[in-house]
């Protein structure tokens, strides 16, 4: 039988996850929940095993934006939890602005039941879409929404 394997593109996500998300499973279970992100990243990729699934985490501001320029343009989404700098990085928006890739912000928590700073999002006029408040599944629903 020929090998018609060069005819699938296997999906290549990357999730970009900002501030304390490497504090899940110790900060503030009663928002986070209990699992850390790469015991739930370990679940994602066993799901989803069709979709090539990398994971990148930086506290630092100006980190996020060159992962998000370098995968811009060559991936076929970016899943972006910003954390914190959602409402505050006008330089995160505008690397989302510049590039090629489709975005997806997502947030663990509902952020609109939460702080009023928290209601800005620099991101979500430049992402194809948001996904929040469903715990860690928002990575899972972002993930269906490239499907």
């Amino acid at each position: 039988m020929p090998n018609f394997s060069y005819f699938y593109h296997m999906k290549k996500l990357i999730i970009i996850n900002g501030p304390n998300i490497n504090l899940l499973g110790k900060r503030e279970t009663s928002i986070y929940g209990t699992q850390t992100f790469d015991e739930y990243f370990n679940t994602l990729v066993n799901k989803f095993p069709t979709i090539s699934l990398e994971q990148y985490q930086s506290n630092i501001e100006g980190e996020l934006i060159d992962k998000i320029q370098e995968v811009g343009y060559s991936y076929d989404g970016i899943i972006l939890n910003a954390a914190a700098y959602t409402h505050t990085s006008v330089g995160i928006g505008d690397a989302v602005k510049a590039i090629e890739t489709p975005v997806i912000e997502v947030h663990i928590s509902n952020t609109a039941v939460r702080e009023s700073f928290r209601h800005q999002s620099y991101i979500a006029p430049h992402a194809q879409g948001v996904i929040l408040g469903f715990g860690l599944q928002s990575y899972e629903l972002a993930i269906q929404s490239f499907s």
